[in-house]
């Protein structure tokens, strides 16, 4: 803080002896040492009172950015919007009624499904070489929906048999 060195202290002594005298020098020495503590005092009082008041603040932040957090938090509730979506999925009275149609799309005349076309010996060769390999040629919906069919129906010809 200072840069007062021995050499500066002693002429200060010196000085303070020639012109306060030797009779008043410990007095006044002793009030200098009183206006000291005072004002150390002071700056510690300051320094704790500017400290506490940047943890205020900064509490005050943390408190403001909780609030922000806690409300978004009760904005999101990830049950209800979960249970939402799978009262949507099972509703089945959408299923029984017609699609509605507004008057300003046109109608298209329904598609007639045509046959398949018949297999040809290159057809063959490539269903053996994904056999050789193990891996299936093509999982489609139809054959998901066969195996699904499959474990079901056991489960049903029990039903049946305990209804009778």
């Amino acid at each position: 803080m200072f840069d007062i060195g021995w050499s500066e202290l002693v002429l200060i002594g010196v000085v303070a002896l020639i012109a306060i005298g030797p009779k008043e020098l410990p007095g006044v020495l002793r009030m200098v040492g009183q206006w000291m503590g005072k004002a150390r005092k002071m700056a510690a009082e300051f320094q704790g009172q500017f400290q506490e008041a940047m943890r205020e603040a900064e509490m005050a932040d943390l408190k403001k950015s909780f609030d922000e957090v806690k409300e978004a938090a009760t904005g999101f509730n990830p049950l209800t919007s979960l249970q939402k979506d799978v009262s949507d999925a099972l509703r089945v009275d959408a299923l029984d009624k017609p699609a509605e149609t507004s008057a300003a799309t046109s109608v298209d005349p329904p598609v007639t499904p045509t046959t398949p076309e018949t297999p040809t010996p290159a057809t063959f060769m490539e269903a053996e070489a994904h056999a050789a390999a193990n891996e299936p040629l093509a999982i489609t919906r139809e054959v998901e929906q066969a195996k699904v069919a499959q474990d079901t129906a056991p489960s049903e010809a029990i039903k049946d048999a305990k209804a009778s």
